[in-house]
């Protein structure tokens, strides 16, 4: 059986994925006329266009780069994607101003969020079948993990900890484990504590248990 490549989109994609899904569900419901849910829901949506903006800003400065080094034009279509990306931002965060009070912005909201949700599943899933490829091809694990580390590395405590927010939950107990795992031998013991705190409340029992079996804790 042929060792499955390192996969530099996986986990964060996991995160964005359950993260869009999350908010979008939350500005369906939302009550235009609730101050207390509209400041819930308003900080939901920035903190998840933000982190999509920082997305698409280190894959351009990272990861595109990389591939057009080895293969050129190989990322053309999907860096127009992420022009378009960024003006669909820039236009979600301009209706959000517009919701308090205002059921027509708030319907406006969720109908323009849910266009971006789908048009990001889909670029996720082009990036996953047609970047790794050309990654795959031109580009060993170590050298591939170089690019993620150097990606990782540049990254504030606090985009971090969001990104941890939404990855962990959402792997499989494997992944879960050897993200964990790979984190405990390498980061300061408060750094990994402080992960553990953070996801405990978001996973069930069972994947708890499981977490913890494999992590000797």
């Amino acid at each position: 059986m042929q060792h499955p490549r390192h996969d530099i989109y996986a986990f964060i994609h996991k995160g964005l994925r359950a993260f869009m899904a999350h908010t979008l569900v939350r500005v369906g419901r939302l009550d235009a006329h609730d101050s207390a849910d509209i400041a819930v829901v308003s900080e939901e949506v920035r903190a998840l266009l933000d982190i999509c903006e920082h997305h698409l800003e280190n894959e351009n400065r990272h990861v595109h780069p990389a591939m057009e080094a080895r293969q050129p034009g190989s990322c053309a279509d999907v860096a127009a994607e992420h022009e378009a990306h960024a003006l669909e931002i820039a236009q979600l965060r301009w209706l959000l101003e517009r919701v308090p009070g205002n059921d027509e912005a708030a319907q406006g909201l969720y109908r323009r969020l849910s266009d971006f949700v789908g048009h990001n599943f889909e670029h996720m899933g082009k990036e996953e079948r047609e970047h790794n490829a050309v990654l795959w091809t031109h580009y060993s694990d170590d050298e591939i993990r170089a690019i993620e580390h150097a990606i990782v590395s540049g990254e504030a405590p606090d985009r971090l900890q969001l990104a941890m927010r939404w990855m962990l939950p959402h792997m499989t107990p494997n992944e879960r484990a050897g993200m964990l795992g790979g984190m405990r031998r390498t980061a300061p013991a408060e750094v990994f504590d402080g992960v553990l705190n953070l996801i405990r409340p978001l996973l069930g029992g069972r994947d708890w248990r499981k977490l913890t079996l494999a992590l000797g804790i």
